[in-house]
């Protein structure tokens, strides 16, 4: 009798562990709650859903870190980046993509395996049976997540991630703002598009900072504390560690000419990333927000440009829960004290899209291979999956554990062979090392999943 693999969440770990497994040839069940019982931060019944940002960062597979992941997901066959190449928009060297598209697709590909089966349904408490990967992001839903707290004897951690807003491109007035990717990155007249910006004078730049700091934010219920992720932290969080840091921030000038003003430097850029394939939704780049929706609207609308803006959707906050990995889980993502459930995803300790997606990957080839009677290790450490994935469970300080994006720290260093690297070579001696490394790597998989 064909074992079946559980999977709880249809986010991007979800997901991509279900398709996956699915693909060895692994009957899947995939609990998703949505749209039975909601989220603070979802808006729709889609897998996949993006609920921050619309990007998945840098592509550049040779000199960045998750550039380099996004090339080992595309090797082994990986639907989030798939789909994400089949929906992308112009974002000069990063990868963005048209967010309801995306998300869709994702879902539609999903229903169509014949291995996977979409269950609309909540969990409630951790299964004592079975073969099951638990991949139910930032966004847990207060019973499982306090059933996982039980199990692992102490309050799950967490920090506060914020999302930011979304504008109307019809709101904007273009007389003020233009269209420029930073640098100039990208050819085409699409990529040109990719980004809008608004410029400050500095009188406008420390009005702008005054009514953030001065505005109505959301409060933390009594007891809790608020750590955040210094990747996603809220603009007036920003703002408080010091009046010039959003200019050496998210609204630095540099790389960016006016056009209605060519000889004027501006003192500050807001810039807007262009959302969807249309072009009619763009989100503010950087400005995840903690403050309630009516300061929103007053203090978004000093920006020269938005003065009349009309948002599709306003900021927010919202709790995010993660394990202390270095302790609760083993090289194989199981949970060490019921190992016959994996965890993947944000709820691992790995920040962003693409490194939560790649733990489902490997969390759904692992379960996969465990039930068809084999054992797939993790890559090597020179990979960056197995740099993520290692960090997660031992490399960290468990005592300082805290969520982490990919990056080249997280890697065995390179051998100078004699002679200090410049960054450019020591960051392609990085990548060409992982890319062999997860080629072999791929290559035993494929024969031990035989």
């Amino acid at each position: 009798m064909t074992q079946t693999l559980h999977i709880i969440g249809g986010g991007m770990a979800g997901s991509e562990a279900a398709w996956q497994a699915a693909n060895m040839g692994v009957q899947v069940v995939l609990h998703e709650m949505r749209p039975k019982i909601g989220t603070f931060a979802h808006q729709t019944e889609y897998l996949a859903e993006m609920v921050c940002s619309n990007s998945f960062r840098s592509d550049d597979d040779e000199q960045n870190a998750v550039g380099l992941l996004h090339w080992e997901m595309r090797a082994a066959g990986g639907l989030i980046m798939h789909m994400a190449d089949q929906n992308a928009l112009p974002a000069g060297g990063a990868l963005a993509v048209d967010r309801d598209a995306f998300a869709q697709a994702v879902t539609e590909r999903l229903l169509a395996h014949p291995n996977i089966q979409l269950a609309r349904d909540e969990i409630r408490s951790l299964p004592e049976e079975g073969t099951w990967i638990i991949a139910t992001g930032p966004l847990t839903s207060d019973a499982l997540g306090q059933a996982i707290a039980q199990e692992t004897g102490a309050e799950a951690l967490a920090f506060f991630d914020a999302i930011a807003p979304i504008v109307y491109f019809e709101s904007i007035d273009m007389r003020k703002a233009w269209f420029q990717s930073r640098y100039d990155k990208g050819e085409t007249e699409e990529e040109r598009k990719a980004y809008l910006n608004c410029p400050m004078t500095r009188a406008e730049y420390e009005a702008f900072i005054d009514a953030l700091l001065a505005a109505d934010k959301t409060e933390f219920h009594e007891g809790e504390t608020a750590g955040y992720f210094d990747g996603c932290l809220p603009i007036e969080v920003m703002a408080e560690r010091g009046r010039e840091t959003l200019r050496h921030g998210p609204m630095k000038p540099v790389g960016l000419t006016n056009p209605h003003a060519p000889d004027v430097k501006p003192y500050a850029v807001v810039q807007l990333r262009r959302d969807n394939a249309l072009g009619t939704l763009y989100n503010i780049v950087g400005f995840q927000t903690k403050m309630k929706y009516g300061a929103q609207t007053a203090v978004f609308k000093i920006i020269p440009g938005l003065e009349d803006a009309s948002f599709a959707r306003l900021g927010g906050i919202h709790r995010n829960t993660f394990l202390n990995s270095p302790t609760l889980l083993d090289d194989q993502l199981r949970l060490r004290s019921k190992p016959h459930i994996r965890f993947a995803g944000q709820i691992t300790g790995v920040e962003g899209y693409v490194e939560s997606a790649a733990m489902g990957l490997l969390a759904g080839r692992m379960a996969a291979a465990e039930l068809l009677g084999a054992r797939l290790d993790a890559p090597p450490r020179e990979t960056a999956m197995g740099a993520l994935v290692h960090h997660i469970t031992g490399g960290a300080e468990a005592k300082t554990f805290q969520p982490m994006n990919v990056n080249f720290g997280l890697f065995p260093p390179i051998d100078a062979k004699g002679g200090r690297r410049g960054r450019r070579d020591r960051y392609k001696a990085y990548t060409d090392r992982a890319k062999d490394a997860f080629n072999a790597w791929l290559g035993h998989a494929g024969r031990d999943a035989a």
